[in-house]
């Protein structure tokens, strides 16, 4: 077994023993095909108030710009398809956002995952990225093998769906590659024909400045009044492009604690949400990703969602 193959196996193992669904490992080079994609996606405006995806442009296809020396990017999948969701009468929060912010549990796994590489192969450097830097998992975790990017844009699994975060850890140490996996959406438009918003503009490219998510979660102005009865009572995010896919018949729940919600979140209705005070919203989403729309957000947004 070569050096790289036993790295290989090693990291691997140990990703699957911390939670994670799957790894794989691509080379850290310039992302060609994806370069004119995401100019024409940010020329055509797409990104809407989403200024930050204009920054980095380089960074954002080389991933040696954001770990000198790179050699390899590991790419991560961890699971998030909650056992139980949402009572049916109530505005629905995107199933991601059920539990602890995912941010915090993935960072915490990618850090051990680097000293257990550091520890048992010697001196490697390297960055963990859970997409709040400018790196495009996706495109990663397909060069990867992990999955194809489906119509909606979203990475998509056989056996496994949609429903999982992805994450990073690109370091400077040489391992075996992975080849990508052929694409498996056929001529299935269930999602471009479901998305409440028109959203999913022609197959693989998502206009974000449409979607409910962005709506819901970025904008930080009024929501646009020609929207109003179109966001099929999603508050915080969307998964009617997920819900919808043939491949997410294949959701297992996830076993991870943190990503649990609080039992309140889960039995609370349209008037709960519509009565909702900032002490009860601190509660329940006190350490979520819903936060980041503040309790003055959330409640723009179910007042938009009543209108």
């Amino acid at each position: 077994m070569t050096p790289k193959t036993k790295h290989t196996t090693l990291i691997k193992t140990e990703a699957k023993r911390l939670g994670f669904l799957s790894c794989g490992v691509s080379k850290a080079q310039f992302l060609e095909e994806e370069a004119p994609r995401l100019e024409k996606w940010l020329k055509a405006n797409m990104h809407g108030q989403m200024k930050y995806m204009e920054n980095h442009f380089d960074k954002r296809l080389d991933p040696t710009k954001l770990v000198e020396g790179s050699k390899s990017v590991i790419s991560l999948l961890l699971n998030y398809f909650p056992s139980e969701q949402q009572n049916p009468d109530s505005y629905k929060i995107s199933k991601y956002a059920y539990g602890t912010d995912y941010h915090f549990v993935i960072k915490d796994k990618l850090k051990s995952l680097l000293h257990f590489i550091q520890d048992e192969i010697g001196e490697v450097h390297g960055r963990a990225f859970v997409d709040s830097a400018p790196v495009l998992d996706k495109a990663w975790a397909a060069r990867s093998g992990l999955g194809w990017i489906g119509k909606h844009s979203n990475l998509l699994t056989q056996q496994v769906g949609s429903f999982y975060f992805i994450a990073e850890l690109i370091v400077d140490l040489d391992l075996e590659y992975d080849t990508p996996t052929t694409d498996h959406c056929g001529t299935c438009t269930a999602c471009i024909d479901a998305c409440p918003t028109e959203a999913i503009v022609e197959p693989y490219m998502v206009d974000g400045s449409k979607c409910i998510s962005y709506f819901t979660i970025e904008l930080k102005d009024q929501i646009p009044t020609e929207f109003r009865g179109k966001l099929d009572d999603w508050m915080f995010g969307c998964d009617v492009c997920q819900d919808v896919c043939p491949w997410n018949r294949f959701s297992k729940p996830h076993r991870e604690p943190l990503f649990d919600p609080d039992p309140q979140l889960l039995s609370m209705t349209k008037k709960d949400w519509e009565e909702i005070t900032e002490e009860v919203f601190q509660r329940i989403f006190k350490k979520s990703p819903v936060k980041r729309t503040k309790y003055s957000g959330l409640q723009r947004n179910v007042k938009f969602l009543k209108s």
